[in-house]
Parts: C-alpha cells; sequence; structure tokens
C-alpha cells in the first residue's frame, strides 16, 4: 500500500534491505508504534550470537542509540533483565525513546562508563561489547582526512579497558559478545588476542557471514583462536568485526 519493497537480508534472521522507498521509514505510524526498527544490516548479527539469553541477566555495555538494546530484548521476549550503559547524556535520550517506542519493558538504562561496571555489582550471563571506535571509510567519505593512527591507537586502548572491566563481572559460563564497525586491527584481532592472552578469554566460533579473521598481522602471529571472528569487508553491508568469548574452563 505504501509502495515499499522489502528484500530479505540473507545473512540475518529478521532483516529486510527497504527498496523503493520514496519518503523516510522512521516515519510512518507502523515505525512510530515499534513494529519494526531500522539498523544497518551488520549491526544487527551481534545480539544474534548469544546462544539463548531468555530469562537471562544481559549487559549492553555500549548501548545507545538503543538498535541493539531493542533486539537483545526481542531474543529475550522481555524476560530477564538488560542493564543498558552509556557514558554521553545527550545519547541516553535517544536509547530511551527506542526502548519506549519498541515496549521493551525489561531494560534499566545507567548513565555510565562501561569501564566502571563493577559498581553495579551484578554478574551477568551476557555481555555485549558493541564498543566505541574508529569507524570505516565505507560510511564516511572524509575517513582518511579525519582519522590518524593515534585515533585508533587511543581507541584500542578504550576497548581493552572496557573488555578487562567486563570480563571482570561475567559469570563463569556467560558470553561476550565483541563488535565494531572498524576495519582497524588494533581495534580488532590484535585486541581480541591481547584479551586471550590477558583475561583467559577463548573465542568461541560463530555462524555468520564474513571472513575468518586475520592471524598474522605486521609481522606478529596471533593466537590460532582468532580466525574464528567474523571480519565483514565492505560491500553488501559496512565493514564489521565480531565475535563471540567465553571464560577458559580452567580459569580460578
Amino acid at each position: 500500500m505504501l509502495g515499499i519493497r522489502l528484500e530479505k537480508i540473507p545473512f540475518v534472521q529478521n532483516g529486510y534491505w527497504v527498496k523503493n522507498a520514496k519518503f523516510s521509514v522512521g516515519a510512518t505510524s507502523e515505525y512510530l508504534l515499534g513494529l519494526y526498527s531500522i539498523q544497518e544490516a551488520a549491526a544487527q548479527i551481534p545480539a544474534a550470537l548469544f546462544t539463548d539469553i531468555r530469562d537471562k541477566t544481559v549487559l549492553d555495555a555500549c548501548a545507545a542509540p538503543g538498535g541493539k538494546t531493542v533486539q537483545l530484548a526481542d531474543l529475550m521476549q522481555n524476560t530477564g533483565v538488560i542493564i543498558a550503559l552509556d557514558i554521553k547524556k545527550q545519547r541516553l535520550a535517544a536509547l530511551v525513546n527506542q526502548l519506549e517506542r519498541c515496549h521493551v519493558s525489561n531494560a534499566i538504562v545507567y548513565e555510565m562508563d562501561a569501564r566502571q561496571a563493577a559498581r553495579l555489582n551484578v554478574k551477568f550471563d551476557g555481555i555485549l561489547l558493541d564498543v566505541p571506535c574508529s569507524g570505516n571509510f565505507a560510511t564516511d567519505e572524509n575517513w582518511f582526512r579525519q582519522r590518524t593512527i593515534e585515533d585508533v591507537e587511543r581507541n584500542a586502548k578504550l576497548q581493552r579497558e572496557i573488555l578487562k572491566e567486563t570480563t571482570a563481572v561475567l559469570k563463569d559460563n556467560g558470553e561476550i559478545v565483541y563488535s565494531t564497525c572498524s576495519l582497524e586491527p588494533e581495534e580488532n584481532e590484535l585486541n581480541i588476542d591481547w584479551a586471550t592472552k590477558n583475561l583467559n578469554l577463548k573465542v568461541e566460533r560463530v555462524d555468520c557471514c564474513g571472513e575468518e579473521a586475520l592471524t598474522d598481522i605486521f609481522g606478529k602471529k596471533l593466537d590460532a583462536s582468532v580466525r574464528n571472528c567474523r571480519r565483514i569487508w565492505p560491500g553488501q553491508t559496512q565493514g564489521f568485526f565480531v565475535c563471540k568469548l567465553k571464560k577458559r574452563v580452567d580459569a580460578a
């Protein structure tokens, strides 16, 4: 009736590309009623990698603007609890609006730096780390003019700090899903290699699109398990990196 054609996204379960829309699909009654959300295709992958989070306690550590938080709530069927954090107060309004629009009833929102997650005094079954990153040239034509190697290194350090803090609040049988929309090895493979060697985490195999992650970077051989991560090159979707981590069974 509205003249919109949908095309199924082959690598996500409930995603569709919008074709031939002559108006904003974020301004329809159906959108405002929370019947669907708008999210980049690759961004729909991370939340879907958790094994089963119904009735569980989940941390969305860098949650705003809330697209993945809504997806988590849907996968949980509004059971259990999601604690959603964001460090920027101005971004919380968008997060809360998303949750209200989509009738999410199992989420608690805090203005908090993910590097202080231990202050919550909660252990989590699942932790989503869609961490702040450098982005990539596929979505920003000025990327090469606006980014320096110092920016990448600064982001990589922040990401490791978030990984370290949130690993401390992960239950022994819990799962971390780590993702970025960056293509930089410093923010992806090198961080995960660091996590396997310093945080007693192991990389789980995941069933999603993308290529095996790199294990030989700048002449450095990484832990073989890093190949279980997925590197999604720009094409049908933006560039993306995603993996699932668990504590090693021999953890103290």
